[in-house]
């Protein structure tokens, strides 16, 4: 089993990548190689509509511009399965987790008659992260994130989404301009939800690591 794994957030060290990497450990554990990537380490943009995928003859579900992205979305194209995560940042994914599905999708999709090239299966788990707490998330964002992450399905796979809630942001509130949160709130949510949510991204990770490819 392969299993790759991509940090959309620009933080390397903080709640995304701590779920992410929890999540590595749950799939290491099931017995799956992995692959960490932090997508901000990366040069790339999203699609530049060369047209070179819809070329006669050319190779399907492979992005051509050359840049750092094209490997990975040939990777995730072979893989088993992948765990993204990303932050929500004014109620959105971040503009590289945007970029990325819209590469991969447009790679996979026909304009003879818009169905898939792709032919594999590849799961998928999705960690987000947020400020929001969950009762905002059920109301406002939940159903945006699943029709937009809906886009996963060019991989033919299983997609489920993790939400971690009302995170800590900074480690000392007193030196931000961030008066509009509760320090005391988000710091005993940190040490009473949180470790649930990195468990809950372990599982996450262990079960994509057992999941067979069909």
């Amino acid at each position: 089993m392969k299993i790759m794994i991509l940090n959309g957030s620009p933080r390397k060290n903080w709640n995304t990548a701590m779920m992410l990497k929890s999540a590595q450990k749950g799939a290491e554990s099931a017995g799956a190689e992995t692959e960490y990537i932090d997508l901000y380490d990366l040069s790339f943009a999203g699609c530049r509509s060369c047209l070179a995928c819809k070329r006669k003859g050319a190779q399907r579900c492979h992005c051509f511009w050359k840049d750092d992205l094209s490997p990975v979305i040939d990777r995730i194209f072979g893989a088993d399965a992948l765990i993204i995560g990303s932050p929500i940042y004014l109620g959105d994914v971040t503009s590289q987790v945007h970029a990325l599905l819209e590469r991969l999708r447009f790679s996979a999709l026909s304009y003879d008659d818009y169905a898939n090239y792709f032919t594999g299966k590849v799961n998928v788990g999705v960690i987000l992260t947020m400020n929001a707490d969950k009762s905002t998330y059920d109301s406002w964002y939940k159903a945006k994130m699943e029709e937009y992450l809906r886009g996963f399905q060019i991989l033919n796979g299983s997609m489920e989404i993790y939400p971690s809630c009302d995170t800590l942001q900074v480690n000392d509130y007193t030196k931000f301009n961030m008066a509009g949160f509760d320090e005391q709130h988000k710091k005993d949510m940190r040490e009473s939800r949180f470790p649930e949510d990195l468990e809950m991204a372990f599982r996450m990770g262990e079960r994509l690591g057992k999941e067979e490819k069909a």
